[in-house]
């Protein structure tokens, strides 16, 4: 039913990563996914086995420990966790692998690297990126979180919000401001923290509408001194460090879509063929059968489109607009694909026992996090002309 692109873009190695990564979803998380809805968090031994599998590092340069197998790993990474319907365990292993620790990898110091990325790559301590303030959201350049060099060190003060792995999170790239007099996007670097640095504290864990199982916590940098070595690359060049890093995000997110939409569209399709109705079952319903062939029509187009963006980042080439578009148009596809999928369901799509509820309210997050679809429009106008 889903289109087959792994013979198209995969590599052998790459196929027989995704066989790997499936199984250890298949067998190690959609088992205990409701427990850790419940508990509001997924447990340190699975970063530890992901970590010692090389399921986390895999885009890492080798000169770090990393497999160095580019954006197309991210992508099916990704997309191994969305099908296994628990949007929150999704986001949390995304963000230390994908959007967080890779600043560190591609732009660490040496000092920063020996001491940080082995524990990273097996997954002994968990990341966490802190760009998004209280009153920024998608305006990265309005981040009013600062950084003063005093003597040898940095002095961090400003807040952070929304913060995936904020709560149980051991290392945090930090963006803040390092030139108060530099206007909107310059003037921004980016830091290494770590959890229980004196001043820095994190809230209890927010009530979120769905990722359950991952934790969200806003950050407090009350005169948080870090050495100058913790600074990421270059001073003032952090903003420039974060669209890069937005590129393989946007892509992630991609990846994460194209899972959960293909999941939701075979537990639906699944429902829809036994479910008995008016003398026969639902898909015996004409209305419903094109419905659901025009999501997945879609769902085929946006899947192309997400595996080309990861190909071009792959090799090199400028896919900043397209990855744009994998962010506005991705996300907004799935909640298309889930309202259907719920409304399919009937009331049992209503039940928390049904995991088209669960997809369906992770689902709404998307065209919010990681750039709104407005924002992400507005980027590929600009480069329309």
């Amino acid at each position: 039913m889903f289109v087959d692109l792994d013979n198209l873009y995969l590599s052998d190695e790459l196929k027989a990563v995704r066989r790997s990564i499936r199984r250890y979803v298949e067998e190690k998380i959609v088992p205990n996914g409701d427990v850790w809805e419940e508990q509001g968090y997924i447990p340190r031994v699975i970063f530890r086995e992901m970590g010692e599998l090389g399921f986390l590092s895999m885009s890492f340069p080798e000169s770090v420990g990393g497999a160095e197998l580019g954006a197309l790993s991210s992508l099916i990474l990704s997309e191994e966790l969305g099908r296994s319907t628990y949007g929150g365990v999704m986001a949390s292993i995304s963000v230390h692998a994908d959007m967080s620790a890779s600043h560190l990898a591609r732009h660490g110091n040496p000092a920063l690297i020996e001491q940080y990325m082995p524990s990273i790559i097996n997954g002994a301590k968990v990341c966490a990126v802190a760009v998004t303030e209280p009153g920024a959201g998608s305006d990265v350049a309005r981040l009013k979180t600062k950084a003063e060099k005093v003597g040898d060190r940095w002095v961090i003060n400003g807040s952070k919000m929304f913060i995936t792995n904020g709560v149980h999170g051991d290392l945090f790239m930090v963006a803040a401001r390092t030139d108060p007099d530099a206007k909107g996007s310059r003037g921004i670097s980016l830091f290494v923290v770590e959890k229980g640095t004196s001043g820095f504290t994190t809230s209890e864990p927010l009530k979120k509408t769905g990722w359950l199982s991952s934790d969200t916590a806003q950050l407090f940098f009350d005169d948080v001194e870090v050495p100058e070595t913790h600074l990421i690359g270059e001073v003032n060049k952090g903003f420039y460090y974060v669209m890069e890093g937005f590129q393989l995000e946007r892509i992630c997110i991609g990846g994460q879509v194209v899972g959960q939409c293909e999941k939701a569209i075979a537990l639906t399709m699944d429902w829809l063929t036994q479910r008995q109705a008016f003398g026969g079952t639902l898909w015996d319903m004409d209305n419903i059968k094109m419905d659901m062939a025009a999501l997945l029509a879609e769902l085929t187009a946006a899947k192309h489109l997400a595996y080309h963006t990861a190909y071009m980042d792959a090799n090199k080439q400028d896919a900043a607009m397209q990855a744009s578009m994998v962010k506005s148009y991705l996300p907004e596809l799935l909640n298309k694909v889930l309202y259907k999928c719920v409304q399919f369901h009937g009331g049992m799509g209503y039940m928390r026992e049904t995991p088209v509820e669960r997809m369906a309210r992770d689902a709404r997050i998307l065209p919010i996090g990681g750039g709104a679809t407005e924002v992400m429009l507005k980027e590929v106008a600009k480069r329309m002309i």
